[in-house]
């Protein structure tokens, strides 16, 4: 925005789109990465943000202000392929390429615990919001159960199929599994040896998963380029799939793009390999933003927890935070 001043003893005012955020600028750059950038995550609180590279480094960054690197998390040998923040705002979970899953302090950037046990890539973790519970997701077609308080796998859950993405229900009672052949099989941790239902639509492999902030929908992304809304509760009846959005590519590079929801749950939003970023409308399916900027597939796109601003990470190394119209 352009500051003007009127004359004499005027005051400032602004020209251009009216703020809608405490950014500094209605869009910023975060530049530090030096592979493309995989993940990326606003913390609870919404005044930080967390990104995950191929050049093995989480950045933790200030969202408000210059948007300054704050610290580096150092100790992954491989690609960290996706972050999530413990629901307190303390801690940070990584999954990496290099078969581990990694507990750090977010305070640190120390690294408290590493989960071992995977035997290829970890493509994906997920804590529970509310139960020292998490998932892990791997190319060895397993998904693991981790206590957050200790290092031992609790227990493992094998599938025919490499595992792509996890989510984890609020309580840590349900999990959910995508694999390279488009189902998505729920868990009830009461009874894990069986699966409890499949969701059944996606054509290719689902590249992403997220559950809504209520815990009743859960979001899937996939290489048929669909992003779908499954209604998860447990004695729905029917054809679960409530919703499916378009417009999100997927290309050649294969990525394992994410999904997303505002706070609310009135918008989702989905990575794309077409270098756009998309926010849809939850009710209405429709497009909202398919923003520019990005010279490389956007691997992520995430929504800040009280402010209409979201966070996007592609290929071109590059971080971009953006304000939107009031949510």
């Amino acid at each position: 925005a352009l500051v003007t001043t009127q004359p004499a003893g005027g005051t400032i005012a602004m020209a251009g789109p009216q703020r809608t955020s405490d950014l500094l600028a209605p869009i910023m750059l975060l530049s530090g990465h030096t592979g493309a950038v995989l993940t990326t995550k606003f913390s609870p609180d919404g005044q930080h943000l967390l990104s995950g590279s191929h050049d093995k480094l989480v950045l933790l960054w200030e969202v408000f202000g210059e948007c300054k690197n704050l610290l580096t998390f150092r100790g992954h040998t491989n690609a960290v392929l996706e972050v999530h923040w413990s629901s307190d705002g303390d801690h940070a979970f990584t999954a990496s390429a290099d078969k581990t899953v990694a507990l750090w302090d977010a305070k640190t950037a120390g690294r408290s615990r590493q989960f071992k046990g995977h035997s290829s890539y970890v493509n994906s973790c997920c804590p529970a919001r509310e139960a020292p519970v998490m998932a892990s997701g791997s190319d060895d077609r397993s998904v693991r159960l981790w206590d957050t308080r200790v290092r031992a796998c609790q227990r493992t859950i094998t599938h025919k199929w490499p595992v792509t993405a996890v989510s984890t229900g609020h309580s840590g009672m349900h999990i959910y599994s995508g694999c390279l052949d488009g189902l998505i099989r729920v868990f009830d941790l009461r009874r894990p040896d069986q699966v409890q239902f499949t969701l059944t639509g996606h054509q290719e492999a689902v590249t992403g998963m997220r559950l809504s902030p209520d815990g009743n929908s859960l979001l899937s992304n996939a290489m048929d380029n669909t992003m779908r809304c499954w209604d998860v509760k447990p004695y729905a009846s029917g054809d679960r799939c409530l919703k499916v959005f378009l417009g999100a590519q997927h290309n050649y590079e294969k990525g394992l793009l994410k999904c997303s929801w505002s706070a609310t749950g009135s918008q989702v939003s989905a990575g794309s390999a077409d270098n756009f970023v998309y926010v849809w409308d939850s009710e209405t399916k429709r497009i909202k933003y398919k923003l520019p900027g990005h010279k490389g597939s956007v691997n992520e796109v995430d929504f800040h927890p009280t402010q209409p601003i979201i966070s996007s990470c592609s290929n071109d190394k590059q971080i971009y935070l953006g304000e939107i119209r009031g949510l």
